[in-house]
């Protein structure tokens, strides 16, 4: 098929590349012409694992190619509309400025009979506006959603090869054109047996909130009992190994730890929260408000209990911060818990020293007051404490051994619960994890 991915950002870049390796003719459309140019060279603006290769591959058959001109969409039967939402500037609410222009600019000059199919995390209640807007001024053009699920650091396997497909079509029914259609789309995923849901345009657009809402609220409750843990003497690790065991409750996404960031989660958990006040339902998700308030709560504990296995003060300490990424296989810094508690040791007198494989420039550009280094052994340099704070697999690697010969103290926070805290204990190291003794 000829498909069009409006927005070449996270989503769209991903979904571009993806489509095309399913076999479609892809051209991927930003504003951004240095976003454009990088993608054209097979470089992706962000750290993907997979995606460079991604690209230059389907570029070199021919079924890929970018541009900044509108004009160039128009013959395709799909467009996929990828651009972002974020948080408003002093709201909690979605700013919808970017999916109104694309599917007004698209709509303009899309041909009869193609589809306008949002990608987008948005209000439920947009779908609909959008078809009915669209419908006054044109006939023939379809809108549909069709919600993305991706985790970063694993997202070019979670479009091609997803656990779910969510269609989400006017009527709600599986004979509606739209079905047929984004069934031939991903006519290969589906060969593979992944199953595939057709639903109404409000289930659609509240799936993917409802979805991160939840697992905000199991990483929220586990950070919660962390800290009872840390009251009691308990140990958080083993109370989620065996509540995990519960096969209604699971034990993945129940790891203590700093609190999430990125830029899912926390603005949709907001903009959800803030959608359900406008349409009079608030009281069936103020759950959300404590969910918000606990994440943001693990930031400050972390610093507090730094500044304890430090004496009481964080004045003239010298701290190793080892991540600023939200998650490891990530450049992102939106909403970092580790770059927030960076910045907060900073400011309560620490020096700090902070590195990360992939997301050093972003941090940079997020808070550049910070001192930044390449290495871990730069890091490492005279530090009277070491804190770990995003799980790079090299990070969670390491030992004693690689830490004392360059560290001042004997001193390790571990913000993610990933550290063999019984080799630092055997080797003389004051190790504090979260939620553990």
């Amino acid at each position: 098929m000829k498909i069009s991915v409006i927005g070449c950002g996270y989503l769209g870049a991903v979904h571009a590349a993806s489509m095309a390796k399913l076999g479609h003719t892809v051209v991927g459309i930003d504003v951004d012409s240095a976003k454009i140019a990088e993608l054209k060279a097979g470089r992706a603006p962000f750290f993907e694992p997979g995606l460079p290769e991604l690209l230059l591959a389907a570029q070199d058959t021919g079924n890929l190619s970018f541009s900044t001109d509108f004009q160039d969409a128009a013959e395709a039967d799909v467009h996929f509309i990828c651009v972002g939402t974020p948080q408003r500037v002093g709201e909690n609410a979605a700013d919808l400025t970017y999916v109104n222009a694309a599917f007004t600019s698209v709509a303009e000059l899309a041909k009869e009979g193609s589809y306008l199919v949002g990608k987008s995390t948005v209000p439920v209640g947009t779908a609909l506006r959008l078809q009915e807007e669209i419908r006054s001024t044109r006939d023939g053009i379809t809108v549909v959603w069709n919600p993305e699920f991706l985790r970063e650091g694993h997202a070019v396997k979670d479009t091609l090869h997803p656990d779910r497909l969510v269609y989400g079509v006017e009527s709600g029914l599986e004979s509606d054109a739209a079905v047929a259609v984004l069934d031939e789309v991903y006519a290969q995923t589906l060969s593979e047996g992944t199953p595939r849901l057709v639903v109404n345009f409000p289930t659609a657009e509240l799936v993917k909130t409802a979805a991160n809402s939840f697992l905000a609220t199991k990483i929220s409750f586990v950070n919660a009992m962390a800290e009872l843990c840390e009251l009691t003497g308990a140990d958080v690790t083993s109370l989620a190994d065996a509540i995990g065991r519960d096969d209604r409750i699971g034990r993945k996404f129940l790891n203590a730890g700093i609190g999430f960031g990125g830029g899912c989660l926390p603005k949709d958990i907001r903009a959800f929260n803030a959608r359900a006040e406008e349409l009079g339902a608030d009281q069936a998700l103020t759950f959300l408000r404590e969910i918000d308030l606990i994440n943001m709560r693990r930031r400050s504990r972390a610093v507090e209990v730094m500044r304890e296995m430090l004496g009481g003060s964080l004045i003239g300490k010298n701290i190793a911060v080892l991540g600023t990424a939200f998650k490891p296989e990530s450049d992102d810094v939106r909403d970092s818990p580790a770059l927030s508690i960076a910045q907060q040791l900073q400011l309560q007198g620490a020096t700090v020293k902070v590195t990360d494989p992939e997301a050093i420039n972003n941090s940079r550009r997020r808070f550049p007051e910070l001192s930044y280094v390449e290495t871990v052994e730069e890091a490492l340099a005279k530090a009277d404490l070491v804190a770990v704070l995003t799980e790079w697999k090299q990070y969670r690697d390491l030992t004693p051994e690689d830490l004392a010969p360059h560290t001042r103290g004997r001193v390790i926070f571990d913000g993610r619960n990933v550290i063999d805290s019984k080799a630092f204990k055997a080797a003389g190291w004051t190790y504090q994890g979260v939620g553990r003794s």
